[in-house]
């Protein structure tokens, strides 16, 4: 059950990813069962015919505990995907848009096992990639072309994430 910041002024406690939890926002990249290959995984969605797709390699770093979050992301026009390389466990937090920026009301942080990816759609608000202990690297797909409508960012009321782990 995704349990909205609303109810926590300034704090958002991580809680586990779910596939229906994350449907507002994207999907998760799991084993594909029982079949050796999955096609299709996720929908990978370019607004801009003519920009590539860029293949990059992140390098993440762990959650800072008490440092507070203040401010998302968002890709207008592509979708993103991360691919777990070398990573434990990582977070994810999310919000809803409301009227072109993200909704704080509806912060939401999810903690991902680091064999899942995760695949954001076109306009999905989220935050930086975070791991939880230690450093981890990321294959990300996304298309840009170096513009200022490759990527969105929008300020947020200061939050702090409560991870129980």
């Amino acid at each position: 059950m995704t349990v909205p910041s609303s109810l926590l002024p300034g704090r958002l406690i991580v809680q586990p990813i779910t596939a229906d939890g994350f449907a507002p926002f994207g999907s998760l990249l799991e084993r594909p069962d029982p079949e050796p290959r999955q096609d299709h995984a996720a929908l990978i969605e370019n607004g801009r015919p003519g920009v590539a797709l860029n293949l990059a390699l992140i390098r993440s770093e762990p959650f800072a505990g008490l440092m507070p979050l203040r401010r998302l992301e968002m890709h207008p026009v592509s979708s993103q995907t991360f691919l777990p390389l070398s990573v434990a466990d990582y977070l994810v937090v999310v919000a809803h848009d409301r009227d072109g920026a993200p909704d704080p009301a509806t912060l939401l942080a999810f903690a991902v096992p680091g064999h899942v990816g995760i695949h954001y759609r076109v306009g999905a608000w989220h935050a930086h990639m975070m791991t939880r202990q230690d450093p981890g690297t990321f294959a990300m797909l996304v298309y840009e072309d170096g513009s200022a409508d490759d990527c969105v960012f929008a300020s947020i009321p200061p939050v702090t994430l409560v991870d129980p782990d």
